[in-house]
């Protein structure tokens, strides 16, 4: 006997047992002649061909090999998120920390030692003089390098914060470390023979240069500097500002031209930090500024009354450097053809730097993704002329 509710289980046998079982049977046994004779149908056409007939994959099976086939996708979709990045950041041409290489070529060596530095550095001539470090052209295993030391032991605290900004800040923005000695209060780097952003012009004036004054390259180099001052806002030493940047002449004093028309970060003495989870800002110098280079929040707030007093001056952050970006920029852009054009297409992002309230102007990261696009959007428009014009 069955339970109530429970449906009774009719087999084929069971029914030609008796009569009394066709009538409750027949309609199933109907059915199944239905659909025995629309299968042998189905499979008349494939009676010719050899081997056993094909079967269905069963449902269940079909799920999973669905569900194993969105695992495997899900797998390598993590692996790229979180596993390849990781990788790809990693630059091969990079040494590691404590190692410099001198060209592409070259293998990694560590940084020269205090005893390396005074048997194996010859000292030539002076090149250049800050407030902080005298600069001299020298020599180690016949290449030309730059030997720079403490001018005065006042100022001796800016030369080694410039020092601990160099040895954390290695990298492509920054130009390379090649050695040092505190005892000696000595620093060796890389030299750049074409000097500094100051001496752009007379660089460009140059015959062997004149292919690359155009504006292409000319906003390439704009290009690089608001990509150092993004790279300084982000740093992996948290938010820095570029403060040795009192005037236009000053700024570009601490960035070098390298032979390949790049810019990199020279002169890291006074690189403050800002530190927003505690609320510490800036100030850069002791002293009154003045000018309309600088930021306004930089200039004394109390009027011509009120005596200068650095104590009472109210503190800042990076948009500083946010400020001064389209008069760099505007300079090393310079009056070539097409400078007018590069000028035109940065205008709405330059208005943007120069808002008087800081919390207004863009990050360097969207300046630098502004410019991103203009070159793009300049070239491309160039390269279609070119073509219209073949």
């Amino acid at each position: 006997m069955l339970a109530t509710g429970e449906t009774e289980f009719r087999s084929p046998g069971r029914c030609l047992e008796g009569e009394r079982w066709r009538e409750r049977c027949g309609p199933g046994i109907s059915v199944r002649k239905e659909l025995a004779e629309a299968s042998a149908m189905e499979t008349r056409p494939q009676e010719g061909r050899k081997g056993p007939p094909p079967r269905d994959v069963p449902p269940v099976v079909g799920l999973l090999l669905s569900m194993a086939l969105m695992n495997a996708l899900l797998y390598l979709c993590l692996d790229w998120l979180f596993i390849s990045p990781r990788r790809s950041t990693e630059d091969p041409t990079r040494c590691p920390y404590g190692h410099f290489r001198m060209g592409p070529t070259s293998n990694c060596s560590p940084w020269l030692s205090c005893e390396q530095l005074r048997t194996e550095v010859r000292q030539m001539k002076r090149v250049g003089e800050g407030a902080v470090k005298r600069v001299f052209l020298s020599e180690w295993k016949e290449r030309k390098v730059a030997l720079s030391r403490l001018t005065r032991l006042e100022v001796r605290d800016d030369f080694l914060h410039g020092l601990r900004m160099l040895k954390s800040l290695q990298g492509e923005h920054v130009v390379t470390l090649l050695g040092y000695c505190e005892d000696d209060n000595s620093i060796l780097t890389e030299y750049h023979p074409l000097g500094s952003l100051s001496s752009l012009e007379t660089t460009l004036n140059l015959s062997k240069y004149r292919s690359t004054n155009t504006w292409q390259h000319r906003l390439q180099l704009a290009l690089g500097y608001v990509a150092i001052i993004d790279f300084l806002h982000r740093s992996p030493l948290g938010t820095l500002v570029m403060c040795d940047s009192s005037d236009l002449p000053k700024t570009l004093s601490q960035y070098l031209l390298t032979a390949n028309f790049s810019i990199v970060l020279n002169d890291l003495d006074a690189l403050p930090l800002v530190n927003r989870s505690t609320g510490a800002l800036v100030k850069c110098g002791h002293r009154e500024l003045r000018g309309d280079f600088v930021a306004p929040e930089q200039l004394w707030p109390y009027g011509e009354d009120v005596p200068f007093h650095d104590d009472l001056m109210p503190a800042y952050d990076e948009k500083i450097d946010i400020w001064k970006i389209p008069d760099v920029s505007s300079f090393l852009l310079g009056h070539v053809e097409g400078s007018d054009m590069v000028r035109f297409h940065l205008f709405d992002i330059h208005k943007a730097c120069k808002s008087q309230t800081p919390a207004e102007r863009p990050t360097a990261q969207d300046v630098l993704d502004t410019y991103q696009k203009v070159l793009n959007l300049l070239r491309d428009t160039a390269t279609s002329q070119t073509r219209e014009m073949l």
